[in-house]
């Protein structure tokens, strides 16, 4: 009798366990993919000159990719600022704007922007912010400059 009491109590603590499996892996933490999904989508740039698209890498880490050039600023579609003379005639929708991200928090860090207008490509860190906005900046050194870059469509 006792042995089928234990076999009963072992079946039951089982069952309870295997039933509440699920609701455990449900609390765990997202993973980078799931993360970077936040900041997927179209956003206009601080200045309005542009809009870049934000995907996943293929790694789980976002890049974002130029899709819209306001040319009614006068502004070029081709990489003249480029410091880079091989790249200066490239066109630059469709060009890489950022890669190169490693997951930090809430954030992003240790990735690169290019900055068209300049020529030049920094390291970045990217973060959602409380308004659902999209703080980037672009650091040289201890030096950085922020923007702030908002959902926009195309």
């Amino acid at each position: 009798m006792k042995l089928l009491q234990y076999k009963l109590t072992i079946l039951i603590m089982s069952s309870l366990t295997l039933s509440f499996a699920p609701l455990a892996s449900t609390q765990t933490s997202e993973d980078p993919t799931t993360q970077s999904l936040k900041i997927n989508g179209l956003w206009l740039v601080e200045s309005g000159n542009g809009k870049v698209e934000i995907k996943d890498c293929g790694d789980g880490t976002p890049c974002g990719t130029l899709v819209w050039i306001n040319k009614a600023n006068g502004k070029s579609d081709v990489d003249i600022n480029n410091v880079d003379p091989d790249f200066q005639g490239r066109p630059l929708l469709g060009s890489a704007v950022f890669w190169g991200f490693k997951k930090k928090g809430e954030g992003w860090k240790s990735g690169k922007i290019y900055d068209a207008e300049s020529g030049k490509t920094y390291k970045s860190k990217i973060k959602l912010n409380d308004e659902g906005e999209l703080k980037v900046k672009g650091c040289v050194g201890p030096i950085c400059k922020s923007q702030i870059w908002v959902r926009t469509t195309l």
